[in-house]
């Protein structure tokens, strides 16, 4: 796949150089900030995040991709809630890393609403309308238009939180009905995300522990309306080596299909299977 060309805008985004080095290390995950006067992509395989928000025909089609997926691979029909757990997993995983990425790398926070998003899942791609953000004294973009400079670590924190609220809530209100869960527990399944996300690329970026330190920090479980911890400890592998874990705040319900094959992080998955399974792929 190849790496996107961000497209130039009026002014230059404050987010596209941390866009830019997610496609470095995960090709298979693009975000591409679109010039001010360009249009958002649309046609087949595109799907607008305000139209999964909605809850109507193009969630539908968005989750049909999901059941064909689990009977082409598994060889069995999903439980509607199980595929609409997959597919909202599918959406936000990325989604959050279109603020905690920027936020992490560069200390900026964009704002991004459900209207200025696009996806197209085939591609892993999205696309993204630049729009407010946040960001440190002293920092150059604090100068470019839409910037809102913010006093300190916590406060930009903060705008982390709301931000990723202000796009994700929206969504999950959509999927919501589909999904056999309240409110608690689709925002457990937002904190994981956010969580789970940032984890992964840090790893991929060679900054894994300061994620996971910066990560405890955003979400140290009284932060409504997400629901945990960030939820990191660590097991002790049969060389006495450290092997970093956490404990989801939600299944995704993947037991369902193959009850013997959890993931590593789930509730359901004991310490000796953790770390049985961590040590075999450290």
């Amino acid at each position: 796949m190849t790496v996107p060309v961000l497209l130039a805008t009026s002014a230059p985004s404050p987010t596209a150089a941390a866009y830019a080095r997610l496609a470095e290390v995960f090709p298979g995950l693009r975000a591409e900030v679109l010039a001010d006067d360009a249009p958002a992509p649309s046609g087949a395989d595109w799907v607008r995040a305000a139209d999964l928000a909605e809850g109507g025909a193009a969630l539908d089609d968005f989750l049909a991709w999901d059941e064909a997926q689990v009977l082409r691979d598994y060889g069995t029909r999903a439980r509607p809630d199980v595929v609409a757990s997959f597919g909202l997993h599918r959406y936000a995983w990325p989604a959050c890393l279109l603020v905690t990425l920027p936020w992490f790398l560069h200390r900026r926070v964009p704002r991004i609403p459900v209207t200025n998003v696009s996806f197209h899942r085939g591609l892993g791609h999205l696309a993204v309308r630049a729009g407010e953000f946040a960001c440190l004294p002293g920092d150059p973009a604090a100068a470019l238009p839409g910037a809102r400079v913010v006093p300190d670590e916590a406060a930009l924190r903060a705008e982390v939180r709301d931000s990723v609220a202000q796009h994700i809530g929206p969504v999950l209100d959509g999927f919501g009905p589909r999904m056999r869960r309240g409110k608690r527990a689709l925002w457990g399944m937002a904190t994981d995300e956010i969580v789970e996300g940032l984890w992964y690329v840090a790893h991929l970026l060679g900054e894994e522990e300061r994620a996971m330190a910066e990560l405890e920090e955003l979400l140290p479980g009284t932060t409504k309306p997400y629901v945990g911890t960030a939820g990191f400890r660590e097991l002790a592998g049969p060389e006495g080596q450290s092997l970093p874990t956490r404990d989801r705040a939600s299944c995704c319900l993947f037991y369902t299909l193959r009850p013997e094959d959890t993931c590593v992080t789930c509730p359901r998955t004991c310490d000796d299977d953790r770390v049985r399974r961590l040590a075999a792929t450290a």
